[in-house]
């Protein structure tokens, strides 16, 4: 056994999800990355980031949480991440095409610009803002509570708000810099 009918059923869908027509390859977001922001694990997180630097790590690298860095990453486009931005990404192309852009260029100095000034910003500097939140899930062929998620308990409190068995209280994310704290996680 291989795995096969996770790959076979790809060929009739993956053209559509991943828009393989207009870019390739596609980038796919990390799984563990969605889950632990979406399911707010990032919250919980006790491992300082710091005992894992190398001890000639340069000084803008220290104080950070683990979760800084996965935003740094998506900022610096290292890492991809769904949702991009805090505005539908089809809403801020049409943005710009009426504010006079063009081509692909043009659309994408015009993100950049606003990225610059404040008026767009990545979805994971405040991911759980309500628009940030997930509305939809597609499981093909897989039991995504049962036994493929991480973070069990962090799913059925978070994500689905269920009954859950999570005992922590779930302040230590509040030390992230590059995240916006709300006092209330979403559930």
């Amino acid at each position: 056994y291989v795995g096969q009918e996770k790959l076979r059923p790809q060929a009739g869908w993956a053209p559509i999800a991943f828009g393989l027509d207009w870019n390739r390859p596609p980038r796919h977001m990390a799984s563990t990355t969605y889950w632990y922001f979406h399911t707010d694990q990032w919250r919980y997180e006790r491992v300082e980031a710091d005992d894992l630097l190398a001890s000639t790590a340069k000084a803008k690298y220290k104080g950070n949480q683990l979760a800084d860095y996965n935003v740094a990453a998506q900022r610096m486009g290292w890492t991809p991440s769904i949702p991009q931005f805090d505005q539908n990404p089809l809403e801020l192309a049409k943005e710009a095409e009426e504010a006079g852009a063009k081509d692909e260029a043009a659309v994408s100095q015009y993100v950049a610009d606003k990225l610059k000034s404040g008026d767009l910003n990545f979805a994971y500097e405040d991911i759980d803002a309500e628009d940030n939140f997930p509305r939809n899930l597609f499981v093909w062929r897989a039991n995504l509570i049962g036994s493929s998620s991480k973070g069990h308990e962090y799913f059925l409190k978070h994500l689905l708000g269920a009954q859950n068995g999570v005992l922590a209280e779930g302040t230590e994310g509040e030390a992230c810099k590059e995240i916006k704290w709300h006092e209330k996680a979403p559930v």
